[in-house]
């Protein structure tokens, strides 16, 4: 059973989504506004949170952007429409998935275990690259020493593209494999996570050594 946070103005849809997830074995916390949620955040951390972009007073994208900033929270948004500059702007300010209004409870459910199973562990030890201590089993990232804190999505992303450094993939292969979507995934999901995990890891990341771009191919791991 997950904890969800789920922040979403609309009574009727706050209420239906909390009943369905609730069937689904998850416990459910709601808000109805982005402060009411960031207040629920501070009193007790959940496994993630299912977030509505258009709130009133402080709008999800706001909401996703400090949540991202005090922590490694999971976050699906929710959105009205799947091919705007709201859902980019919701994955710019560090969401890993979303999910397109009006949300199948049964898509959901399926959305919030493929991010919660992003945080399971492979068993194959430790791999050095460079600076770079990619540790499978303890499920932790080092850069020359410093600890780097990556959200689920960023971590199963860099442990997939890390464990065959050279090969290429598809970002069609990273959505089946990282974020469990079929060909009706987003790839704009894999290029806003590449972003957000360059900025994290490399030194420049106009200039990656580890997730570089193979263009018209998809993305590698810089070989060792």
């Amino acid at each position: 059973m997950a904890a969800i946070l789920l922040i979403e103005d609309d009574p009727l849809v706050r209420r239906g989504l909390q009943l369905a997830l609730r069937r689904h074995g998850h416990d459910v916390r709601t808000a109805g506004t982005g402060e009411d949620g960031l207040r629920e955040l501070r009193s007790a951390t959940p496994d993630l949170v299912v977030l509505d972009l258009m709130l009133p007073g402080i709008d999800g994208v706001e909401v996703c952007r400090r949540i991202r900033a005090a922590g490694e929270v999971p976050v699906i948004i929710l959105t009205a429409r799947g091919d705007d500059f709201d859902v980019v702007g919701g994955l710019e300010a560090g969401a890993d998935d979303y999910v397109v209004k009006p949300a199948r409870p049964t898509v959901l459910d399926a959305r919030i275990r493929a991010v919660l199973r992003r945080s399971t562990g492979t068993s194959d030890g430790v791999r050095v690259h460079r600076d770079l201590r990619i540790d499978t089993t303890a499920l932790t990232v080092s850069l020359r020493g410093d600890l780097v804190t990556l959200t689920p999505t960023e971590l199963r992303l860099l442990l997939t593209l890390s464990r065959a450094p050279g090969r290429v993939f598809t970002r069609q292969r990273l959505l089946e494999e990282v974020w469990e979507q079929d060909y009706l995934g987003d790839s704009r999901l894999v290029d806003n996570c590449v972003q957000r995990l360059r900025a994290k890891i490399e030194t420049d990341p106009a200039a990656p050594e580890y997730v570089q771009t193979v263009r018209g191919f998809g993305y590698r791991f810089g070989p060792v």
